[in-house]
């Protein structure tokens, strides 16, 4: 879901939240050491937002804030703020060249650089917590 948060919206908020959770309270982004990520240079999209990235020249970047039930991708484009929800059970992240890492969900999809130690060990821990909250699937069983 591709969502314009630039403003205080009631009814996006909820929408928000019942996708993928209530912000963690401070005590539990203590507790998780830090719920976002680095700033992310975005290197490739789906047509979906690349048509809203192309409308200024500003470099193309994203940060990733994670939830109790998903994850959210925030990035800016004239002004504007947007949001893709990413609830875990549909979250899908493949770790592609050598430092190209795409983060899925239906048809949408955004593929960020991986430079760092620090974006590496942010997705090793989304992968962490994805694998801790979402349930267990009919094949493991």
């Amino acid at each position: 879901m591709l969502l314009n948060v630039s403003y205080n919206n009631r009814e996006i908020t909820r929408k928000i939240d019942t996708e993928v959770g209530k912000p963690y309270t401070l005590k539990e982004r203590w507790n998780l050491n830090g719920i976002g990520s680095p700033k992310l240079i975005i290197t490739g999209t789906s047509i979906e937002i690349q048509n809203l990235l192309i409308l200024d020249n500003n470099r193309n970047i994203c940060s990733i804030e994670m939830r109790p039930k998903g994850i959210i991708i925030r990035f800016r484009s004239l002004l504007e703020t947007y949001a893709l929800i990413v609830p875990y059970y549909k979250l899908a992240i493949h770790k592609g060249d050598m430092a190209i890492y795409t983060i899925y969900r239906d048809h949408c999809f955004i593929k960020v650089k991986s430079d760092t130690k620090a974006v590496q060990k942010f997705f090793r821990k989304l992968l962490d917590h994805k694998a801790d909250n979402t349930a267990t699937s009919i094949e493991d069983l």
